[in-house]
């Protein structure tokens, strides 16, 4: 709600003179309340089977992107799922449904919530610990999946959409992205996990919550 700075324009009239105090009032008692009513400042904090992560949001280029992932990650999305493809020194992928389901082996990768998003491609470059949206060869087809940057990802800037960065927990990323890997028999590199690496849960909190 706009808050009207100036209600009453000072009267020598008694009357409308208390009015005018009485809008004041009013006045600080909305301004009050709208501050507590405010959004806080919101990070995304990851739990993993290899410890904890931290993102910060970047809203400002990719407004669209970032609501899209609160949304999912409220509902619990996330929880349960794992990081499928894992390539040292580029980037670690989760996000995909299927991967809540070890009979879906075959499927990681093609899952995601049913629904597109359209792309936010923006000036943020992908380096180490920025937070993107895979997609497929269509740049509005992303939904579920993203990546973390583990390292100089350059080359992706105005392909995907940057929509944040890690914070807290630059160990874990490289924890993850050390992990034993297999070819998967699509990428050029080995990329398959050995083992499950597992994201526990993501929950959205205030920023002033995280130590």
């Amino acid at each position: 709600m706009k808050l009207l700075k100036s209600i009453w324009a000072l009267s020598l009239v008694f009357g409308l003179a208390a009015m005018a105090a009485d809008a004041s009032k009013d006045d600080k008692k909305a301004d009050a309340k709208d501050s507590k009513s405010a959004p806080a400042n919101e990070v995304a904090v990851l739990k993993t089977s290899e410890g904890e992560m931290v993102i910060a949001f970047w809203p400002d280029v990719a407004p669209k992107t970032v609501e899209n992932f609160k949304t999912l990650a409220r509902k619990g999305f996330y929880d349960g799922t794992a990081f499928h493809r894992i390539i040292k020194g580029f980037m670690i992928q989760g996000g995909d449904p299927n991967t809540k389901d070890p009979a879906k082996e075959g499927s990681y990768g093609q899952g995601g919530p049913g629904y597109t998003i359209p792309a936010e491609f923006n000036n943020r470059s992908h380096q180490f610990g920025v937070i993107s949206m895979a997609r497929s060869r269509d740049p509005n087809s992303a939904g579920s999946q993203f990546f973390i940057c583990n390292g100089d990802a350059s080359q992706l800037d105005h392909q995907y959409t940057a929509f944040g960065k890690l914070i807290k927990g630059d160990d874990v990323l490289r924890k993850i992205s050390d992990a034993p890997v297999v070819s998967n028999g699509m990428d050029p590199s080995p990329s398959k996990p050995t083992k499950r690496i597992e994201l526990i849960s993501v929950k959205i909190v205030p920023a002033d919550s995280v130590k």
